[in-house]
């Protein structure tokens, strides 16, 4: 009887996967394997989506084993692909759509790691199926796994040279996906309110069931945000070798550069910023780079925040005056920015970094020469002069007991600062901490540090938002370890707030957070509100669809106004001063419906009709 059921449930398919993993006999096993992967393009199998999702499941969490690399899975995921794209009916017939993106995400998980698995791919001719995806040919979840894949194959030097057969094509399609990518991913899946609008598979693939619409779009931004920085790895992988550098580096590409940070959903990669870092090791690429003030700009204000990559700002900026056919385009607006932190002992991996910034500035200021009119600068650097060559020159000769003495002036003119705040005499407090800092030895780090925090807040009551920041970077420089005074962290994030640079003040503000969390003693851990606010206003100036969203509610209201002039001829009738007043009383009430206001609207409107018919009653009398 038992025998007779399993006879009955054994599976009658000639190629079953399943059934030859569960093979005893390595020997055969190898070869159902091999024939499998030889069948499967060729099969209308309803079951052939389960294969490509168990091929998935295993690619990720086995991706350094060779068994299936050596039986010709790439070639297999490839003539996959090209029929998921070359017809139609097969791709739309029981849930054959998956295959294409199990596919494209089974060669990237194969490639990530093994450069002869990469050879092995790239022999199969998984290239210019890839490619078919990266340009659009399906959707932007296969364009987000195909740029993964085409990214770790650009990166070995064995199948880079295969990538550069296609290197403008790719180039372009890069470029053209990372700048694009954010709002073609708002308006077909994010921004579309209705959710049974929205492929149904692309929801099933990011939740894979589980959780509702909230989690679709935060997956959604996680994947926006990989799609983009996987397609400027592409473009990274090209231009560390220096080709199709006269494409990436167009003003255009460069200026929308600066926006591509990732967001919060994928802080692991560095986006724009290291492209930018890595055109700037090339000459061609500090050219163009210095052409752009907008870029140049971008880097300053990275070097000055607690960005996880401000030592790639810093980096790009030093690179830029190193280099003479750059500096004088650039150090008018660097040194600006960068003699605030010239007193920045090391950064990460990078040791007295403030000394390296300070020679970069002083020696590009000397060979400049006379080139340099700007008052401004010449002060700066002057400051800086006056601060790492002469006051050291100064102080080396003060013994234990004129410091002490200096100290208690330093600690007097402090108090009388503070008093002077207390009582609102904002301005001659600022003198007053001048004055402080002017005194108080360069080897007394910490009692500088709060001089020059307590001047930022005095700046930020004047509302003097630049002498802010520059204050409060300067306190953060000398605090241990780097950028990590609390109040000088929440006295920037205000200033940046201040200048609408929302995602340096949403960086400066978790900073803030994470070490008011590190400092509490106690279970609970209490979040200053005022944090909290600043927080959820800036996650908003800083969504990674923030731009998407605008430009999408901008179009819908021009077509709102134009359906409004068109109907019912209202384009020919506002004439008089009340038909012009109606016709933009019209509009905006159609627009508040969209927005979902029109009960706000409608008692003044109502109102207004009322009035004016008694307005015609009493003329007619």
């Amino acid at each position: 009887m038992d025998s007779l059921k399993q006879k009955e449930q054994a599976c009658t398919r000639p190629f079953c996967f399943f059934c030859t993993m569960k093979e005893p006999d390595f020997f055969k096993r190898r070869a159902g394997i091999s024939a499998c992967f030889k069948e499967l393009p060729l099969g209308e199998d309803q079951g052939n989506v389960l294969v490509l999702s168990s091929l998935w499941q295993i690619a990720m969490t086995h991706p350094d084993d060779p068994e299936f690399p050596s039986l010709g899975i790439f070639e297999c995921m490839a003539k996959l692909i090209f029929k998921g794209i070359n017809n139609k009916c097969w791709l739309q017939t029981d849930q054959n759509i998956y295959i294409p993106y199990y596919a494209a995400h089974v060669i990237g998980s194969y490639t990530m790691n093994k450069a002869e698995f990469a050879e092995k791919a790239v022999a199969s001719g998984v290239i210019p199926p890839l490619l078919d995806l990266l340009r659009g040919k399906m959707s932007w979840v296969e364009q987000r796994v195909a740029a993964r894949a085409l990214g770790h194959l650009a990166s070995y030097e064995r199948t880079s040279e295969a990538v550069a057969q296609y290197e403008e094509e790719v180039v372009r399609s890069a470029m053209k996906v990372a700048s694009t990518c954010l709002h073609v991913v708002y308006v077909s899946f994010v921004g579309v309110k209705d959710k049974r609008k929205r492929q149904k598979y692309h929801c099933d693939l990011l939740t894979r069931g589980v959780g509702g619409l909230e989690m679709e779009i935060c997956k959604a931004e996680e994947w926006a945000s990989q799609l983009q920085c996987w397609s400027l790895n592409i473009l990274n992988c090209f231009a560390c070798k220096e080709k199709s550098l006269n494409l990436i580096c167009k003003q255009d590409f460069l200026k929308q550069l600066c926006g591509m940070w990732g967001g919060l959903a994928n802080r692991s990669s560095p986006a724009g910023v290291g492209l930018i870092r890595i055109l700037c090791y090339s000459k061609y690429g500090r050219k163009k780079i210095s052409e752009s003030r907008e870029v140049i700009e971008s880097l300053c204000n990275i070097s000055r925040s607690s960005d996880d990559w401000q030592y790639m700002g810093i980096d790009c900026l030093l690179l830029l005056l190193k280099d003479p056919d750059t500096r004088y385009k650039v150090i008018d607006i660097a040194a600006l920015f960068l003699v605030d932190l010239v007193e920045l002992r090391s950064l990460g991996d990078r040791s007295n970094l403030g000394e390296t910034i300070t020679k970069a500035l002083l020696l590009a200021n000397y060979k400049q020469g006379k080139l340099n009119k700007n008052r401004k600068i010449e002060k700066n650097l002057e400051e800086l002069w006056n601060l790492k060559v002469e006051r050291r020159k100064r102080e080396r000769g003060l013994c234990q007991e004129k410091i002490e003495k200096r100290m208690v002036l330093v600690d007097v003119i402090k108090q009388e600062a503070n008093h002077m705040f207390c009582l609102g005499e904002i301005e001659e407090a600022i003198v007053k901490y001048s004055e402080a800092l002017e005194l108080c030895p360069l080897g007394l780090r910490k009692e500088r540090m709060v001089l020059y925090s307590n001047r930022a807040q005095c700046q930020l009551l004047m509302r003097d938002s630049d002498a802010a920041i520059r204050d409060s970077t300067r306190a953060l420089c000398l605090s241990t370890p780097v950028n990590s005074h609390s109040k000088s962290l929440w006295r920037r994030s205000q200033a940046y707030d201040m200048k609408g640079l929302a995602k340096e003040s949403l960086m400066d503000c978790l900073a803030f957070i994470n070490g008011c969390i590190k400092s509490e003693s106690s279970r609970r851990v209490k979040i200053p509100h005022y944090a909290a606010r600043m927080i959820s206003k800036q996650m908003e100036a800083t969504w990674l669809f923030a731009t998407a969203r605008s430009t999408m509610a901008t179009r819908q209201d021009f077509q709102v106004m134009k359906q409004v002039q068109e109907s019912e001829g209202q384009g020919n009738l506002c004439e008089s001063g009340d038909d012009k007043q109606d016709y933009r009383d019209e509009i905006m009430r159609v627009m508040m419906e969209k927005k979902g206001l029109s009960t706000i609207l409608e008692e003044p409107l109502i109102v207004k009709e009322e009035s004016r018919r008694k307005m015609e009653r009493t003329r007619r009398v």
